[in-house]
């Protein structure tokens, strides 16, 4: 059908377009050939609140991850392999190009940039200029940027008020949530400790200032949590560590602080407004002092008030990082209680829609989602999600960050059924872990071949011995190997670094392609392999795991592996257990006996008795 003139002007007046047009206008004004519309916000955050949500508000599209280039004629977002899918059903085409990153057709940011820079090129006496707002850009990311833009003969423009927001009509307002403060028992170190460390760090990179601008540094450093960011218990505040001052600068807007709260902190922390953070800083960084700056946890607004203030910057390693990193002996307990508890609520969820089946109840996405976070809000100190729940039934379930299950879609006889779901709990802990379910009977072959190759790859992982100072990189390989042998493959990582009672998501370490890392001892991490077939479904099979020290006597050196956290039986209707090595199957079973040992005394009769048939596949 032909497109009328009534139907282009709708299109043109849709909110969307609108908005690309305003912020066209704001660009022109700034004499900006470019602007680039970034996914995170002044925090680095992954989960981004409300009133920095300015890419999505302007492109629909609300990955995680996946920034938007805005050209004058043309736009262009791009999104990693967990979003194709989500990219094709929000973002409208019309406006803006969906550039898939990881397929060999799909153009990169940079080639795009490069392309804009030669055009620019043929226009005599002009140049290239990109606008991007530093307060929302790691150093890291800024430094590719002018390095790609200059060669090219192209200006890059820092910006210190984001283009959207002048534009961003009744934004939501910044959050101010109470902020709560959390006992030793929690922490298993005072903030006091903390801080001590922290600046003895500091001094000896010769540094003498620390800016701290990622939430969870901040959070993990004050043993505070709040509420501010969606799943995750931060609250929204700079700090400052002064080598100088015996008390932290924390900015932050008062009204997070109760009276209580306020007094515990006072001997450590001097509290100043949120936004006098530029100001401060820049009268602490004058007189030539330095400034310790890890280009992938510090904004580029942070070294531009440095050097504008006649300050150095010390490039060097974000000591808050690795001390968040390695698990005190409290938060290993914290965190094995929370996983404990964690996994005995997505089995009953289990049991109960095995039940819902048989009794051919209908069971949707959305209403497994409700369930079984009403299993999860049982468990004592339960305190939140710790991501949105994935709840992915039939083809939806190759949507790898499915993060919007439908009230429509029905679990249906004979489909997958991907679980990816975690919580947070105020004694200390935070979980993650994903199943993948056979919904009926009997599961195809190729089913059971895809899932037991998953489920290959993840024990293999789960099992492996490593020596001291080895990194992701190489377990990701070790793990990828048996599906790479069958022609499978997953396009995210293999494991993430988990916080207690913080981000789900927390670094440095990894399991991926470029994790360069060590795996050291009470590091947390995820094993998450998968398999994904658009329009027939996904399979991810995800535990959280700790590092911890292996008794080789007959070796020099010491010796890592894995001990798991997570306690949720694998599904048997999925399991082709001739494809089984010996090794695997002896780990499946010293699992399983584990996971009745732990959690089938604590169920009701109905409920343990079905664990432990499920679990007897694999102990028998």
């Amino acid at each position: 059908m032909s497109q009328t003139k009534s139907d282009t002007a709708a299109k043109q007046l849709s909110p969307f377009a609108d908005r690309l047009n305003a912020l066209h206008t704001a660009m022109k004004e700034q004499n900006l050939d470019a602007y680039l519309a970034l996914a995170g916000d002044e925090h680095l955050n992954e989960y981004v609140p409300d009133h920095a949500q300015r890419r999505a508000w302007l492109t629909n599209f609300t990955g995680s991850a996946g920034d938007a280039l805005i050209g004058i004629k043309e736009s262009y977002l791009f999104a990693d392999s967990r979003y194709h899918e989500q990219a094709d059903l929000e973002v409208d085409n019309t406006l803006y190009n969906v550039s898939k990153i990881g397929r060999p057709e799909a153009p990169s940011l940079d080639s795009i940039l490069t392309k804009w820079l030669e055009a620019k090129q043929s226009e005599k006496g002009s140049r290239f200029r990109l606008g991007i707002d530093i307060r929302c850009m790691p150093v890291q990311m800024w430094d590719k940027f002018q390095k790609l833009v200059n060669n090219g003969n192209g200006e890059l423009v820092p910006l210190t008020r984001n283009l959207i927001d002048p534009i961003w009509k009744n934004a939501p307002a910044i959050p101010t949530n109470p902020v709560k403060a959390l006992p030793l028992s929690a922490t298993g170190e005072s903030t006091q400790e903390k801080l001590d460390r922290v600046r003895n760090s500091v001094k000896k990179s010769k540094a003498d200032l620390l800016p701290i601008t990622r939430l969870d540094q901040v959070a993990w450093l004050l043993n505070l949590r709040g509420s501010d960011i969606p799943y995750n218990p931060l609250f929204i505040a700079y700090a400052v560590l002064d080598t100088k001052e015996d008390k932290l600068l924390l900015f932050s807007d008062e009204a997070h602080f109760s009276t209580d709260v306020k007094s515990s902190l006072e001997s450590t922390v001097k509290l100043y407004p949120y936004n006098a953070y530029e100001k401060e800083l820049s009268e602490r960084v004058k007189g030539n002092r330095t400034v310790l700056l890890d280009a992938r946890h510090t904004t580029q607004l942070t070294v531009q008030i440095t050097l504008q203030n006649e300050g150095q910057c010390v490039p060097g390693t974000h000591p808050i990082e690795m001390m968040k990193a390695l698990k005190n002996k409290t938060e290993i307990s914290a965190m094995q209680t929370a996983n404990l508890r964690a996994s005995r609520g997505k089995i009953r969820a289990w049991h109960w829609l095995e039940k819902a089946i048989v009794e051919k109840k209908t069971v949707t996405e959305a209403s497994f989602r409700d369930v079984i976070e009403a299993f999860y809000a049982e468990e004592p100190d339960f305190a939140g999600l710790s991501f949105n729940t994935i709840s992915g039934a039939g083809a939806n379930g190759s949507i790898v960050h499915y993060g919007t299950p439908s009230a429509e879609k029905q679990l249906e006889n004979g489909e997958l059924f991907l679980i990816d779901s975690g919580c947070q709990f105020s004694i200390g802990g935070t979980t993650d872990d994903t199943r993948t379910w056979f919904i009926g009977e009997k599961a195809t072959d190729k089913q059971r071949l895809r899932y037991t190759e998953v489920l290959k790859a993840h024990a293999n992982v789960a099992m492996q011995q490593f020596p001291a100072g080895t990194d992701g990189a190489r377990l990701d390989g070790i793990c990828r190997s048996t599906l790479w042998q069958n022609g499978l493959d997953y396009g995210h990582g293999t494991g993430h670094g988990v916080g207690a009672y913080l981000n789900v998501h927390e670094g440095p370490n990894g399991i991926h392609r470029l994790a360069s890392t060590p795996l050291d001892l009470n590091m947390i991490t995820s094993i998450e392999p998968g398999f994904y077939e658009s329009g027939w479904g996904g399979i991810r099979l995800e535990n959280l795991y700790r590092v911890i020290q292996l008794d080789h006597t007959k070796s020099d050196g010491q010796w890592h592996g894995f001990e798991s956290l997570t306690w949720i039986p694998f599904d048997p209707k999925l399991t082709d257990q001739s494809r089984l090595s010996t090794e695997q199957k002896a780990w499946l079973k010293t699992y399983h006996e584990r996971i009745v040992e732990q959690i089938a005394p604590t169920l009701s009769s109905e409920e343990s008795d079905w664990l432990k048939k499920l679990c007897g596949y694999f102990t028998k």
